[in-house]
Formats: C-alpha cells, sequence, structure tokens
C-alpha cells in the first residue's frame, strides 16, 4: 500500500517503511506526525481525491532535524569588479512513515 502526500509544496509518495526528507516541520525528534493532505491511496483499489481522499491520513515519526549540504551561490560580473558570494543551508525533517491509514 502506497499513498501520495502534500507537505511543504512538495508532493511525495510514501509506503510504510519508507524515510523521506520533507521540508522543515515544527516538531521534536522521536514525536508522531499525522498528514491529512493525501491525494491518492494506491494497492489493491486505487483512490484518487477531489483534491483530497476523505479519510485518509498517514503517520510518521521524526527521525532527526537537520540541514542540507550547502549550495554556494557565486554571482560575478566580467570587467566591472563585481563579486559576491553566498552560501545557502535548507532545513529539511527526516521522517519514518508508520501507518497509512486508507
Amino acid at each position: 500500500m502506497y499513498a501520495v502526500i502534500a507537505t511543504g509544496g512538495k508532493q511525495y509518495r510514501v509506503a510504510e517503511g519508507d524515510v523521506v526528507r520533507v521540508e522543515k516541520l515544527d516538531a521534536e525528534v522521536g514525536s508522531e506526525v499525522k498528514f491529512d493532505q493525501v491525494l491518492m491511496v494506491g494497492g489493491d483499489a486505487v483512490k484518487v481525491g477531489k483534491p483530497y481522499v476523505d479519510g485518509a491520513s498517514v503517520s510518521g515519526e521524526v527521525l532527526a532535524q537537520d540541514r542540507s549540504r550547502k549550495v554556494v551561490v557565486y554571482k560575478y560580473k566580467p570587467k566591472r569588479g563585481y563579486h559576491k558570494k553566498n552560501g545557502h543551508r535548507q532545513p529539511y525533517t527526516e521522517l519514518k512513515i508508520t501507518k497509512i491509514n486508507g
């Protein structure tokens, strides 16, 4: 059984036991997180929502709160002496999907 959930402006296809990295959520490590925005539930019978499946939810456990690798942004304009270096690390939440209620 699998589901498609929406969180952080993105959509993720998840199954029970999967470990996924989603946009940062306000949750403590070890706590339970529940997603109600389920777009589709698949398995024996496929249910597609309009836009969400009624009564469906996905539960997950927070494994980690961390930041991804640094992305270096370097701006340069030739013959003008303009250089600008900037870095960015995007925060994420790592989840283990525990249960899909379809």
